[in-house]
């Protein structure tokens, strides 16, 4: 970034190859749109490209980064009128015996665990993780999904590092009490521990 600052093109080129992909799956995980988190990716870079000269190298790029695109995906969010969040009570595209995703989410088939299949958990655990508060699905998708330190998240979302792990900690609850009838048949499974629904 500092090469950036002071004019070298191609150093800008690299910090697109570097995180173009992370930050697009952050805003997709956050608005949970395509379209939308194609839109806001372009956006984080172009006020990367349009701040360079404000970015100080005492926070890490990453940090300063990622509070950009938050700042973008919390803006898409207050001007859409309604979150895009499947509805329960749809047909499924695609089911043969046109279920609706609620009939799927719930788990009714008697073989369990067993006879899911990987598309169904990946359902279950999308709609689980859009269930969550704003404040715990951000903490989960920067923890889980971008690695991200619980220090640097709390830079970035500027809350103490102490309310960043307690968000993480009831997101994570909040995830196996969603997901408790598939928990329940796994290897060392404990009974679900009702959580909180805010931290």
């Amino acid at each position: 970034m500092q090469l950036y600052q002071n004019g070298d093109a191609r150093a800008f080129e690299i910090l697109l190859g570097r995180y173009e992909r992370k930050i697009f799956n952050y805003c997709y995980r956050y608005v949970r749109s395509r379209e939308l988190a194609n839109d806001l990716t372009q956006e984080t870079f172009l006020r990367v490209v349009k701040n360079a000269k404000r970015y100080s190298p005492k926070a890490k790029f990453t940090t300063w980064l990622y509070t950009i695109a938050r700042n973008q995906s919390i803006d898409a969010l207050r001007r859409a009128k309604h979150r895009r969040h499947p509805s329960l009570d749809q047909p499924r595209r695609g089911d043969p015996e046109g279920r609706t995703l609620g009939e799927k989410v719930a788990g009714q088939s008697p073989e369990g665990f067993s006879t899911t299949d990987a598309g169904e958990i990946r359902e279950r655990v999308e709609v689980a993780i859009g269930a969550l508060s704003d404040e715990q699905r951000e903490v989960f998708v920067m923890r889980e999904f971008q690695r991200m330190p619980f220090k640097e998240i709390a830079r970035v979302v500027g809350v103490s590092e102490g309310t960043i792990k307690s968000r993480m900690r009831y997101a994570l609850e909040n995830l196996r009490l969603a997901l408790a009838d598939y928990a329940a048949e796994l290897p060392g499974a404990v009974d679900p521990v009702p959580a909180r629904s805010r931290a």
